[in-house]
């Protein structure tokens, strides 16, 4: 006889059905979007960058295991060129963004070593592009009121209005050379008559092999101020459906420590401690501003950052511990001498001098004692036979 299930197992069936469901939404979620005041301290750092170098970062970075991806494939791929490593990076299936920032590596570094604020920035641009469009403006104003944002001979700044705002558009002088800025989010954005020359630049880097008619080339990228969107292509950019698989998903948002940041509070002139500003990195190498180690698997900022699963020690200490001194062998078989203190000499053992060969200075040596004297009295004579008296030592009577 068949028996029929349950009211108990329909519903726990339900259940189930609901929350197969739900549970992809639910991993799908990261950190919630940053307030405005929040989104300011994020995009201090590169606000002040051309405008469709702005647009590859921010498309970027919603993506964050892709950073740490492509950040990891250019250190094992150095050596090549600017149009090989574009080639190379299609072959890859990347997304178009990184397509066109494969030359900027110093540019990717910069954003996987600080890839928990790259992340919480691409949750907001997933979210309101409009709001990271207020953002970046909002930044540039500052600058602009303080001085330090000017036209220079690496960049030209112009001043738009839209409506009654003013937009401030920022686009290479050479639109075949890009200048990457650098400067402090805590001196820019704060005071009032400052230097231009508070922001310097780097390396220039050609990007005529980037000049393309591909979707990824430098002509389609840009910022479309007065509908505040990024656009793509020469259009409206609306996410990567379809595009890059990671391999492995091996990173985790994390909560961004805002008052470890700039702006923290609305204060420009709040200097965390320790802060250094996080700006592209220059290095000595084959080419401009790049020079990694190769090899790296499961390589991932060390600063920001942690690995998954095992592949970080536990407490973050390292897996192989430093020797410390004394450690049995390990232990150096002379002490170097110093300045100070002369090195103690070594004496081989059972050789040590005997005492009586000492220099007297130290110890004397010792001295044979007298032979004990006996004392009066003490000379007894030897005992007589017996029947011998005194009386035998006198004569007859």
């Amino acid at each position: 006889m068949q028996h029929k299930p349950g009211f108990p197992a329909v519903l726990i069936l339900i259940g189930l059905m609901l929350f197969q469901g739900v549970a992809p939404d639910l991993q799908a979620q990261g950190p919630p979007p940053p307030t405005p005041q929040q989104l300011d301290q994020l995009l201090a750092p590169i606000a002040l960058y051309p405008d469709a170098l702005l647009a590859q970062i921010t498309t970027a970075s919603t993506n964050p295991q892709e950073i740490l991806d492509v950040d990891n494939w250019l250190a094992q791929n150095h050596n090549l060129t600017e149009s090989q490593l574009t080639a190379a990076a299609q072959q890859q299936g990347f997304d178009p963004a990184f397509i066109a920032l494969v030359g900027f590596p110093q540019v990717i570094e910069m954003m996987a070593e600080n890839i928990d604020d790259y992340a919480a920035i691409g949750a907001a641009v997933t979210a309101d592009q409009g709001a990271v469009s207020a953002s970046i403006q909002r930044l540039r104003a500052q600058a602009y009121a303080s001085g330090a944002l000017r036209s220079t001979p690496q960049q030209q700044v112009e001043v738009q209005q839209y409506g009654a705002q003013p937009v401030y558009v920022i686009q290479p002088v050479n639109p075949q050379v890009v200048f990457l800025p650098q400067y402090n989010p805590t001196v820019v954005y704060a005071g009032s008559g400052l230097s231009p020359t508070l922001i310097t630049f780097g390396i220039g880097i050609g990007i005529t092999a980037l000049l393309v008619s591909q979707p990824w080339g430098w002509g389609g990228w840009g910022w479309n101020w007065g509908g505040r969107r990024i656009y793509y292509n020469r259009g409206p950019w609306g996410g990567w459906g379809g595009g890059y698989r990671p391999p492995h998903i091996w990173y985790r948002p994390r909560p961004v420590v805002y008052n470890r940041r700039p702006g923290y509070g609305g204060n420009w002139g709040y200097r965390p401690p320790n802060y250094r500003p996080p700006t592209p990195i220059y290095r000595p190498g084959t080419r401009p501003g790049y020079n990694r180690p190769v090899n790296r698997p499961g390589y991932r900022p060390p600063s920001n950052n942690r690995p998954p699963g095992n592949n970080r020690p536990p407490n973050g200490r390292p897996s192989i511990q430093p020797v410390r001194p004394g450690t049995p062998g390990n232990r150096p078989t002379t002490r170097p001498t110093t300045g100070t203190r002369p090195a103690p000499q070594v004496r081989p053992p059972g050789n040590r001098p005997a005492p009586q060969n000492r220099p007297a200075t130290t110890r004397p040596a010792p001295q044979k004692r007298p032979a004990p004297q006996t004392k009066p009295g003490q000379n007894r004579p030897a005992p007589r036979p017996q029947g011998q008296g005194r009386d035998d030592q006198r004569g007859p009577r």
